[in-house]
């Protein structure tokens, strides 16, 4: 039905003393001898449009038109309000188009965000989760702007896939036999499933990624990735959206210097198209969320040797849950003490040990380590993990036996180090968890549509 978006009504100036058709859900009602008033919002703002019913006039409230979460159709007339000057609307005439009984769930006005989970389908009907939606919208078309902009190409990657980008067997597995006794071995399984051989839902798009940049020099990747992992973290889910650069004739500084560019045209891109979004999380969730922000923008981030990391955490006057030494994979606690307590800014960390890193990054000259770098912010902790990719065949080859890998599987990736490689990075960012840090959402469940964890999916 041809309607006016509620957004339009507080933007265009020109809508004042015009008649106009608005739809939407009731979000608060007040009722009076009279007059009567409605809150209506569509989706289009976080913003609700006051619908005024004089009941004096020739315009009735129809019953049930007043109950939360019925949806109206309303025209009437565009009006400045009196006090305050925000546009409202005077009612001429309503339509109810679907009445909302009294066991809708948004009854009461604050409720927990656990409690809110529960109900996914109905949860994006509140200020945080229209707030929350609306800017995973805007931050996705600003990562594709950026990278359209900058000449990448977008790339498809595969979901199910037959290799395990990080080596860490955490796929969810993809068949089509189901439970089965009638096979004797594994083998005997996966030759009569539907693609021959075991398959998986993909981890990472990296490795076809790769493939990728070795034809069109800059690609990305944006979509779903999925880990099988059991974990009930605030900030892991077995279903998460990827992005994934891969880019060839890049070093390990260049990639940094990249992802510092990318992280600050995001927030910076957040910050200019989501105003009221940025200020109602303030408000609710994280105070000098803004501030903290515009420390990011404003400041080149650090980059930190692994080694003089640990180093630092070492001498800190802490009591880490987790000892520190050389060699250990640097907890959440640890991470955010160095980003939080030692530098006040996002911190680039770099040449891990490559027993605790993956078999595909570049190994460093000392044999220790390898080209590899987590972007770690305040209040979160790691949200970009990437290296420079190991373009020598013969240390590839050597990493994958070290790690027991099987190289059958890994067939087109090792062609890559054969037929003219080159030197190459790329990284991986959560999208949830950059979502996270702009908005202070403290649990990535509450950022993501239907969120799926361990023993819960619907």
């Amino acid at each position: 039905m041809k309607h006016t978006d509620i957004k339009d009504i507080f933007t265009k100036k020109e809508l004042i003393g015009t008649d106009v058709t608005v739809c939407g859900w009731v979000r608060t009602a007040r009722d009076s001898k009279n007059v009567a008033f409605l809150a209506l919002n569509d989706g289009t703002t976080l913003e609700h449009l006051q619908i005024v019913i004089d009941k004096n006039g020739s315009c009735a409230l129809p019953e049930d038109a007043a109950k939360l979460g019925t949806s109206l159709k309303i025209i009437g007339t565009v009006v400045a309000n009196e006090n305050h000057g925000t546009p409202e609307v005077n009612a001429k005439e309503i339509t109810v188009l679907g009445v909302c009984p009294p066991d809708y769930p948004l009854q009461k006005k604050f409720q927990k965000l656990e409690t809110l989970r529960e109900i996914p389908h109905i949860r994006v009907r509140t200020n945080t989760f229209n707030a929350v939606f609306r800017v995973r919208s805007v931050m996705a078309a600003a990562i594709h702007r950026f990278f359209q902009d900058r000449g990448f190409v977008y790339m498809h990657t595969p979901l199910i896939t037959g290799s395990d980008c990080e080596g860490a067997g955490e796929m969810f597995k993809v068949t089509t036999i189901g439970y089965s006794d009638k096979y004797k071995s594994a083998e005997e399984y996966y030759a009569d499933d539907f693609f021959g051989k075991k398959a998986g839902l993909s981890v990472s798009g990296q490795l076809e990624g790769e493939v990728a940049a070795m034809a069109f020099g800059k690609i990305y990747t944006f979509g779903p990735s999925f880990r099988a992992e059991k974990s009930n973290t605030l900030r892991h889910v077995a279903e998460f959206w990827h992005i994934e650069p891969e880019i060839a004739f890049c070093e390990l500084p260049d990639l940094i210097e990249f992802a510092e560019e990318m992280i600050k045209y995001i927030i910076r891109d957040f910050m200019e198209k989501c105003p009221a979004e940025l200020k109602f999380f303030e408000e609710r969730f994280e105070k000098g969320l803004t501030e903290k922000l515009l420390n990011v923008v404003n400041n080149d981030f650090a980059v930190v040797d692994y080694t003089d990391a640990i180093e630092m955490l070492k001498k800190a006057d802490v009591k880490f849950e987790y000892p520190v030494e050389w060699g250990c994979d640097l907890q959440s606690e640890h991470e955010r003490y160095i980003t939080e307590k030692i530098y006040n800014k996002p911190v680039f960390l770099i040449n891990y040990p490559k027993d605790i890193k993956s078999f595909y990054m570049k190994q460093n000259p000392d044999g220790k380590t390898v080209a590899a770098t987590d972007l770690l912010v305040p209040g979160v902790g790691e949200i970009i993990g990437g290296s420079e990719r190991e373009a020598d065949l013969t240390k590839l080859l050597n990493a994958m036996k070290e790690k027991g890998m099987s190289t059958d599987d890994y067939k087109d990736y090792l062609d890559l180090r054969k037929y003219g490689t080159v030197p190459h990075a790329g990284f991986g960012l959560g999208f949830e968890r950059i979502i996270m840090y702009c908005t202070g959402m403290q649990n990535i469940r509450d950022v993501i549509f239907y969120p799926r964890t361990v023993g819960n999916i619907r």
